[in-house]
């Protein structure tokens, strides 16, 4: 098959098989992919549109309210009552 293709279509080949796939929308590309308008990076023929990113200015007050939400409800911060904690002391056997 390689000897009925130019080299110019060998190189192309070749090149091609060296480019990343790309399997999951959230895999950062390399920076080449980044700068092309919009974040989307076209292979042949398939469009991957890459999330756009903010800043932790804009998305700090989100998490905190995110957070602060889910406080009350979480173990490690209003802990676990006595009758129900597994990992409690139990009483031992004492010997007279």
């Amino acid at each position: 098959m390689a000897r009925d293709m130019s080299d110019k279509e060998i190189l192309k080949m070749e090149l091609d098989q060296l480019n990343p796939e790309i399997t999951h929308p959230y895999v950062l590309p390399n920076l080449y992919d980044l700068l092309s308008p919009g974040n989307i990076m076209l292979k042949n023929t398939e469009t991957v549109y890459f999330p756009l990113t903010s800043t932790v200015s804009t998305t700090a007050p989100e998490i905190i309210a995110f957070v602060e939400g889910l406080s009350a409800e979480d173990p490690l911060v209003k802990g676990v009552p006595e009758d129900k904690n597994p990992f409690k002391e139990k009483g031992g056997c004492i010997i007279t």
